[in-house]
């Protein structure tokens, strides 16, 4: 077997990290410089901490707040319906009965009514 083929063993290698606690470990390397530790860490520590490099988590958050703002003023599917139903439900219900009586038309959907009338009794009697 070689000798010195392996790399040093050092006991008491020291971690440090950027927010200043340090770890004593075994390690080859002397020193270890790192940037989050389980001290600082937001899985340990519960606290919301963001390493943002390329300000890309800012950019999220203004998107997302975008968003939020620009949904407020629309309406969803529900309201929409709900409103539909409603303004169908306050609207008087025309019949052809009521229509016979009348010699003028007043409103645009009784004279599709009565002409509907007229083309339906054209084609029966064919």
């Amino acid at each position: 077997m070689q000798k010195d083929m392996h790399p040093t063993y050092y006991q008491k290698s020291v971690i440090t990290c950027v927010c200043g606690a340090h770890f004593s470990v075994g390690s080859t390397v002397e020193a270890i410089n790192v940037e989050i530790c389980s001290v600082c860490h937001p899985f340990y520590t519960g606290k919301q901490k963001l390493v943002d490099t390329a300000r890309r988590v800012d950019k999220f958050q203004k998107r997302v707040a975008l968003q939020e703002s620009v949904g407020q003023g629309r309406k969803g599917r529900a309201v929409k319906r709900t409103a539909r139903t409603a303004k169908k439900s306050t609207h008087k219900t025309l019949k052809l009965s009521d229509l016979a009586d009348k010699d003028v038309v007043e409103t645009p959907a009784e004279a599709q009514m009565i002409k509907k009338k007229k083309t339906t009794v054209k084609t029966t009697k064919k």
